[in-house]
């Protein structure tokens, strides 16, 4: 067959165009779409320190495909300040995403905004990288005086709240001493009926009478009142001086003890008082329960009567002996000791009832270790609330928290001129402490560009410099590490028994070992901590997570 002629009838074209040169023409469009479908620019390229920089990128998708826009800190060297919303736009069949970002830097310099990742269902795309200018802050030095650097002043800083927890304990407790004292330990002013119980018992039938005749019964002809009073006034003094029972008695049994009592000498009435006595009861029953009215006159005499009998009965009693004044005397300091310790013993209870509810219920709500290490004091609760600092050390930096600022150890100059290596060291704390964090920068001197650094190998050297120190028992293990910023490394960690000092002693712990790499320069973070120390893990834990680098290059 001619090939010509085959080549027609297997072939079609559009405006005299092969097929297959078509379909790669198109494919070769689609691809330049596709790429094209992302945009990304900044509102200005030069900025002053501090001032923002608009990150805009832009996506032109179907309503139906998921894109997911960059977040965190992948705009590194620049700091995110502002995430805004995304905007959306619709153009014919197309939708435009723009999302925003608010992008600073407090260092002047040239900077690159690194190319962003941007995810369409499970196709990822990248943003062109942008530079950016940031200019520093001109000073007229002819205007603007310049002052020396200032040197720096140490300055004790609080690492917990314990005095909040301990105001509130005490402010607590004045509260409860004051409704103690109010309650208890006052002396409470009497009211009129307390000052009369406390008067003697002949005092307080005087008294009786008196408030008797202060009475207008007699004028409103009040008989059945005043005869009351009048009988229950001598019937009281009766009852706590002669016969006990004088109150509850009917006038035949009362009148019938005191003649028994008469006439067995154990009191000195006469008869005459008894004979009055039993006269005025008697009249007084009549008055109460047969509503007789006997004349005004008859009552004032025997109110006289009564009174002129109260001093007979008070003369005829018996004085009280020394030995009984000296046990009545006794009876009452017991008395008032008993009242004082039951006063001391219901503060106590009362003070006592009070802590305990006021620990449960903080226990309750806070933990009851949290709440006894923080009334009783621990090292590593007062770090872990304490003030954190967050600095970088090193060059290149190692950007890291840590709940006290890292001291810089000086090495001796001599011993770095002769090795191959310049360390710098930063520490806080120390092996077997509570908690120990060591960041250490080593640049090799001899180490070529071209030469990889086996992180493995620096780790095991790290465990091999700990079993120096002492450190035994160790147990290792690694895995990858990669901070926020994306920094990759390698963790090493596990248990060991830590040296307390220069004693002979050791204590359970835990540790981690953070290596990283670039050109010639390992860093290195060492974390120890005391094993159980739930507090000391809590710290750790943020530190790790705290952990980032910085490129040299800034």
């Amino acid at each position: 067959m001619n090939p010509y002629l085959y080549y027609k009838k297997h072939t079609s074209s559009v405006f005299g165009l092969p097929l297959a040169v078509l379909f790669s023409c198109m494919f070769f469009l689609f691809s330049a779409v596709s790429v094209a479908q992302v945009k990304s620019a900044t509102d200005v390229s030069e900025i002053k320190i501090g001032e923002q920089i608009t990150f805009q990128i832009e996506v032109e998708t179907d309503s139906t495909d998921l894109v997911v826009f960059p977040e965190g800190a992948t705009f590194l060297p620049l700091e995110v300040i502002e995430t805004y919303d995304i905007d959306t736009t619709k153009n014919a069949d197309k939708f435009n995403l723009i999302k925003k970002y608010g992008l600073t830097q407090f260092d002047s310099g040239s900077y690159t905004i690194p190319r962003q990742k941007i995810i369409i269902n499970d196709k990822t795309l990248f943003t062109d990288s942008l530079k950016v200018m940031v200019n520093p802050v001109i000073v007229d030095t002819l205007k603007q005086g310049l002052y020396t650097i200032k040197p720096i002043i140490s300055v004790e800083k609080s690492s917990s709240n314990w005095w909040k927890t301990l105001l509130i304990i005490l402010l607590a407790v004045a509260l409860v001493a004051a409704l103690l004292y109010w309650f208890l330990w006052r002396k409470k002013t009497l009211t009129e009926e307390e000052k009369i119980a406390l008067l003697p018992p002949y005092d307080r039938a005087k008294l009786a009478l008196k408030q008797l005749d202060e009475h207008r019964y007699l004028e409103e002809d009040a008989y059945k009142e005043y005869y009351s009073e009048l009988t229950l006034a001598i019937r009281r003094y009766l009852d706590e001086k002669v016969y006990d029972h004088a109150l509850e008695s009917t006038t035949d049994e009362l009148i019938s003890r005191l003649r028994l009592l008469k006439d067995g000498n154990q009191i000195d009435l006469s008869l005459e008082t008894i004979k009055n006595l039993e006269s005025i009861f008697k009249r007084a029953d009549l008055v109460k329960f047969a509503k007789s009215a006997p004349d005004k006159e008859l009552a004032k005499f025997d109110r006289k009567t009564i009174d002129e009998e109260i001093d007979h009965v008070k003369e005829v009693l018996p004085e009280p002996t020394e030995e009984e004044k000296l046990l009545n005397e006794q009876y009452k300091e017991a008395q008032a000791r008993k009242m004082k310790r039951r006063k001391v013993i219901i503060s106590t209870l009362v003070v006592v009832g009070l802590l305990i509810a006021t620990f449960i219920g903080f226990g309750l709500k806070y933990g009851f270790n949290y709440v006894k290490d923080t009334l009783l004091g621990n090292n590593s609760l007062e770090l872990l609330e304490g003030n954190w600092v967050r600095s970088d050390y090193g060059f290149p930096p190692i950007i890291i928290s840590t709940p006290e600022v890292l001291k810089r150890i000086q090495l001796d100059s001599t011993q770095s001129e002769n090795t191959q290596v310049d360390y710098t060291t930063f520490n806080y704390g120390s092996l077997g402490s509570n908690l120990n964090i060591t960041l250490n920068t080593a640049v090799l001197k001899n180490q070529k560009p071209e030469d990889s650094i086996n992180l493995v190998a620096v780790a095991e050297k790290a465990i091999q410099d700990l079993e120096r120190k002492g450190v035994t028992n160790i147990i290792v293990k690694n895995e990858k590490f990669v901070t926020p910023n994306n920094a990759e490394g390698l963790k090493t960690f596990g248990y060991a028994n830590f040296p307390i000092g220069t004693s002979d002693s050791f204590v359970e712990g835990e540790y981690i070992l953070l290596h990283f790499t670039t050109q010639n320069i390992i860093q290195q973070i060492i974390i120890i901590w005391q094993k159980d120390d739930e507090y000391a893990a809590e710290m750790v834990a943020r530190i790790e997570n705290s952990v980032e680098l910085k490129p040299t290059a800034e």
